[in-house]
Order: structure tokens, then sequence, then C-alpha cells
């Protein structure tokens, strides 16, 4: 009898919700741990051509920190498509005027550019304070280790 590989199949998938908590975490290593949950790094059954991945809630987003004076030297850009279309925006800036969108460019950045990151970054949930509207699919919370900030 020879050994078969299982190979998960699209209805099999099983998803979590978990839910993380930003405050007072270092940007990249939260937007890490969010790409790999999106992914469904930590499954056993998970497989490159099929989404696999879970369901992740961030809150606290207004709290994200970075280190070593990035706050000032972090740069947005954004292109209007025009000439002369470039638009800056620092760190600190972006962080007063939204700061969900700072999340959510690192964790998009962090993912595998294919036709998957798209549906991975819908199941992406962020809040700017610790109030969400996920409480009926009882996330589960994902805890990260408090690193201090120089």
């Amino acid at each position: 009898m020879k050994y078969k590989t299982g190979w998960t199949k699209e209805n099999e998938i099983s998803r979590d919700w978990y839910i993380i908590d930003a405050k007072d975490q270092i940007l990249g290593r939260v937007a890490t741990h969010i790409a790999s949950l999106l992914i469904g790094k930590g499954k056993a059954e998970i497989v490159p051509n099929i989404d696999c991945g879970d369901s992740v809630v961030v809150i606290n987003s207004d709290f994200v920190k970075l280190t070593r004076g990035k706050e000032l030297k972090k740069i947005y850009y954004r292109h209007s498509g025009y000439p002369g279309g470039l638009k800056e925006t620092v760190f600190a800036d972006q962080l007063e005027k939204d700061s969900r969108k700072i999340i959510e460019l690192a964790v998009k950045n962090m993912l595998p550019k294919n036709k998957l990151r798209d549906g991975r970054m819908a199941r992406l949930y962020i809040y700017k304070d610790s109030n969400h509207k996920h409480e009926p699919q009882k996330p589960k919370e994902y805890k990260l280790k408090l690193t201090k900030s120089e």
C-alpha cells in the first residue's frame, strides 16, 4: 500500500477568528503575525493554491508604535495619476488622519502578490479603539509579546 499525501479542497477549509490588540506594539511585528494568520501558515492543511487563512480583527490601531525615531522618517506615498500628482504623508500625520490605513498597508505589503491577496485582505478588520462588532464570531485572543519601544 502506498501512502498518499492529502490535498485540501475548498469545502474542507475551517476558518477561525482571532483578535489582536495592537496597543503599544511595534508595527512590523504586529503586521507579520497578522499576515501569517491571514495566509494560514500555522495550519497543517495549508496548500499554496487555495486561501486557507483565518479572519483577523485588530483593535487599538491608534496606539501602534515605531522604533528608533521612524515616526518622523517613515513616509507614505500615493499618486493621483496626473503629472506632479505625488503626495507624501509622514507616519505621525497618517496616524492622526487614519491609523487603520497604516496597519492595512503594512499587512498588504507582507502578503504574497498573487490572486489570493484580495480575499485575504477582505478578512482583515481594523478598528481604531477597542470597540468592534465581531463578538458573535467569538474571536480567540491572539497574544503578542509586549516589546520595548526604544
